[in-house]
């Protein structure tokens, strides 16, 4: 089963008719705002609340309103396009955020992916490969209330990733809402790092004490890692790859799909999957 969301809160979609692609169109989102407004809709939508340094932005229209975006971003680790994909980091992204509101019909999910992919191959030349990670663990507040179920990746299952299994465990801070706040962005706080002021500035929207003027930066996050949020010993997530095949469009039809079978076969040859294939996951684990 597949999952929408709205409001930040995670929705299974109505099985009822499928998309009507003549009412839908994807656009890039480029220019002057588009970032603003990928921003804003996701930030509104995605039970994170936050939203990735893009790549490249895409939009799902309903005639004029935006129903979905998908962005390809930047990996939060830089080992992360090599180690999955066997590529140089340049070479790959991740598809870093993807929602639709729930009152999209059946099966937009594949249908705005594989356009989202078609839009990212023509539009980055120089790309080879795209990773994306599927969390399992359901996230609650302290109350005990789900602000997001988990998922397997069935979306990703059924556009053909290629499952590589879990990334590897982690300890992860959940703030009383059950949303996540990374170890990456403490650390860039502790270490006065670039992007340590944006990342305080979030602790601070999320209603956290600020730091008292004798308190260190270190003492400061050991404070509040205690009094604020709440130690999950994360069991990892899942993680799929696609290699990305060029069109071929200047061919003729049985020359261009040669040609992207040998791409397929040349790209997939570097990335490090497992052979026999790994079964897909079924199950999410239980709630942290």
């Amino acid at each position: 089963m597949t999952q929408r969301w709205q409001g930040g809160r995670g929705q299974l979609p109505s099985l009822g008719e499928p998309i009507d692609t003549s009412r839908y169109g994807v656009e890039v989102l480029e220019g002057p705002g588009s970032d603003r407004l990928a921003s804003e809709f996701v930030r509104a939508h995605h039970y994170s609340g936050s939203y990735p340094a893009a790549v490249f932005r895409l939009g799902l229209y309903r005639m004029k309103e935006l129903v979905g975006v998908c962005v390809f971003g930047v990996p939060a680790q830089k080992a992360s396009i090599p180690k999955w994909c066997g590529l140089s980091p340049g070479s790959g992204v991740v598809l870093s955020r993807f929602v639709l509101l729930d009152d999209v019909p059946a099966n937009g999910e594949t249908w705005f992916l594989a356009r989202s992919f078609e839009a990212l191959i023509r539009g980055k030349k120089d790309l080879l490969a795209v990773l994306s990670y599927s969390d399992p663990v359901p996230r609650r507040t302290s109350e005990g209330r789900i602000v997001m179920p988990g998922h397997v990746g069935t979306i990703y299952q059924a556009f053909n990733g290629s499952y590589h299994g879990r990334s590897k465990r982690e300890t992860q801070w959940f703030g009383p809402d059950g949303r996540l706040f990374d170890r990456r962005s403490f650390s860039k706080i502790r270490n006065g790092e670039v992007g340590a002021e944006a990342s305080y500035k979030r602790l601070i929207a999320l209603g956290v004490s600020p730091k008292r003027s004798h308190e260190t930066w270190p003492v400061y996050i050991l404070r509040i890692k205690e009094e604020f949020f709440r130690k999950v010993r994360h069991t990892g997530n899942h993680v799929y790859t696609w290699p990305l095949i060029p069109p071929f469009d200047e061919l003729g039809k049985g020359r261009r799909k040669k040609m992207r079978r040998a791409a397929r076969r040349e790209i997939t040859a570097e990335m490090p999957i497992p052979e026999p294939p790994l079964p897909y996951p079924k199950h999410i684990d239980e709630a942290a």
